[in-house]
């Protein structure tokens, strides 16, 4: 059966990556969640030190440790979904924390984290029947993508989500500093010099701010089965 790369963009905490693996799952394809990756970047950053007390990023240090980066993803047998992994250690619950949200956007606005980032995604889906999620998917790394989806909601809803999310595994969360942190990020992904975040040109709209889970579902694989049939 032909197989499509799809891409799925869109802002922050508005469900996407849930979608992306629900899609992965159905399709049999393979699910990449590249926000994990910049976030277990992140990760690497605070334990390593280099973030300054100012909050600014040591970039000399950290490009010269970027080869000592290595991200995968395996699935977890229990939850039936992939964890990610830094260095061969599972990172899945440290990097969902609020430190990690904080400081992630400086981060991916680095050219050569991007670089690096972009290069180990575009591997990963080389062979295609791949879903992968993020911010510049369907316009830098797969902009040749069968089928691109730019999801988006309101930062309120988005930020309950994630507030709801934290709660739930357990950890600390205040909807006030989540909904702070939901409309940074959207200035700073959206104003970046490098890979800003930007809805592609032949990109579907999903405002998913008022849809069930099973309405999105259905939608999307409609989307899908548009596209494979083209």
């Amino acid at each position: 059966m032909k197989k499509i790369t799809i891409a799925i963009d869109g802002h922050s905490s508005c469900g996407k990556s849930t979608m992306a693996k629900a899609l992965a799952r159905k399709l049999g394809y393979i699910y990449v969640d590249t926000g994990a990756m910049y976030r277990s970047v992140t990760l690497y950053a605070l334990r390593n030190n280099l973030f300054c007390e100012d909050g600014s990023i040591k970039t000399d240090e950290l490009k010269q440790q970027m080869a000592n980066i290595s991200i995968s993803f395996q699935l977890n047998a229990e939850t039936g979904r992939p964890d990610t992994y830094l260095n061969g250690e599972c990172v899945e619950q440290e990097i969902r924390s609020l430190e990690v949200s904080n400081h992630v956007s400086p981060i991916a606005t680095l050219g050569f984290v991007r670089e690096a980032m972009v290069a180990q995604q575009q591997q990963m889906g080389k062979d295609k029947g791949v879903v992968m999620d993020g911010r510049d998917i369907g316009t830098v790394v797969f902009p040749d993508a069968e089928l691109k989806i730019f999801v988006t909601a309101s930062a309120e809803v988005r930020a309950q989500r994630r507030f709801d999310e934290l709660k739930e595994k357990g950890m600390p969360a205040d909807y006030a500093d989540i909904l702070k942190n939901v409309q940074e990020r959207d200035y700073i992904d959206s104003h970046r010099e490098v890979s800003p975040l930007r809805q592609a040109d032949d990109a579907l709209l999903l405002d998913n701010s008022h849809m069930t889970i099973p309405e999105q579902d259905e939608w999307l694989m409609e989307r899908y089965n548009e596209a494979i049939n083209k």
